[in-house]
């Protein structure tokens, strides 16, 4: 029996003008999620949305795709963590670090649906074989690192290694999440990557997270941004020597691609050759926020008011950089 095709939607939005969009997912093959699907866990509201500019100024997306809030009450049903555990997993407010984005002339793409629920930033099927009733068959990625570690694209546990689920979940329910939401997320990053490209010859995805205050190392204390860029191959070196002037210059540690060199997303989208690039950048959350509590603290509106000096910067960066010479001499 051939998988049904589902109907999800996203939202979007012109400065908080919302508005509904469908998108139909993709079927997905017989054996990776067979029997009826389920019901929509966000069947009556948008389980993420795209915030566009009045008009696009550079070739740049921002993507915020683990600051998702927004916990299905059947989801929740489903876990055995209290409502604050549960949370452990979000990029917390990044969504709202990044807000400034559409004044200034680039669209933002954010979820709504939380890290814990569904992981876009992994492949569409990084399953782990124990939190599922049905096998999986060998078309299913079950032994990357990613799922040994419980964070597959529907992750085990949460920060601390704390487990989710009180019970094993159906591939109905896998099935729903990857198709209804994270193939038309895809869908729509990658839309937005082409209308910037076809705007104005290239394409910079800026994907947006936080980090975990880290450790010290040695005598030295822990960076406060990471910066990745898959060691160079993701995007330009302009791009992320724009990104480190800019942190550096407030006064904060920059590392680049320890421990976070870029996920799924850098790693997938990030094409120089073929001026597309991607380049991640974590916060670190003690920044802006209390890391237990989660709640914001008297420095939210500073690291945002840096943020914004950070998108304003890659506005203002002259796209030729961003060409491959040998492109720009055969243009010439």
């Amino acid at each position: 029996m051939a998988g049904s095709r589902l109907m999800r939607r996203g939202g979007t939005s012109s400065y908080g003008q919302s508005s509904w969009l469908s998108a139909k997912c993709h079927e997905a093959a017989e054996d990776r999620a067979g029997g009826d699907p389920l019901q929509s866990d966000y069947w009556d509201r948008p389980a993420f949305e795209t915030v566009r500019p009045r008009r696009l100024l550079a070739p740049l997306v921002f993507n915020s795709a683990h600051s998702g809030r927004d916990y299905p009450e059947r989801f929740l049903a489903m876990t055995r963590l209290d409502h604050l555990s549960i949370r452990q997993s979000e990029d917390a407010f990044v969504d709202e670090l990044f807000a400034r984005a559409p004044h200034l002339g680039a669209p933002l793409l954010r979820a709504h649906f939380p890290r814990a629920y569904l992981d876009v930033n992994r492949e569409p099927w990084e399953l782990d074989p124990n939190m599922f009733v049905e096998p999986l068959s060998d078309r299913f990625n079950t032994t990357s690192p990613r799922v040994a570690a419980g964070l597959g694209t529907l992750a085990r546990v949460v920060a601390e290694n704390k487990p989710i689920y009180r019970d094993r979940l159906t591939l109905a329910d896998a099935r729903m999440r990857i198709e209804g939401i994270y193939q038309p997320y895809h869908a729509a990053l990658q839309r937005l990557l082409t209308e910037a490209w076809s705007a104005f010859g290239v394409a910079v995805l800026i994907d947006c997270h936080s980090m975990p205050r880290l450790a010290r190392q040695g005598d030295r204390a822990g960076p406060d941004i990471v910066l990745g860029d898959r060691y160079g191959t993701s995007c330009a070196p302009v791009l992320i020597d724009l990104a480190e002037m800019v942190f550096a210059g407030a006064g904060l540690r920059v590392a680049r691609n320890r421990p976070y060199a870029g996920g799924f997303a850098t790693r997938s989208y990030g094409r120089p050759q073929h001026r597309v690039h991607a380049l991640q950048i974590e916060v670190s959350r003690h920044l802006y926020m209390n890391e237990t509590t989660l709640d914001k603290h008297g420095d939210f509106p500073a690291i945002k008011q840096l943020i914004e000096r950070l998108v304003l910067a890659l506005v203002a960066l002259d796209t030729a950089a961003l060409i491959p010479a040998d492109a720009r001499y055969a243009a010439e």
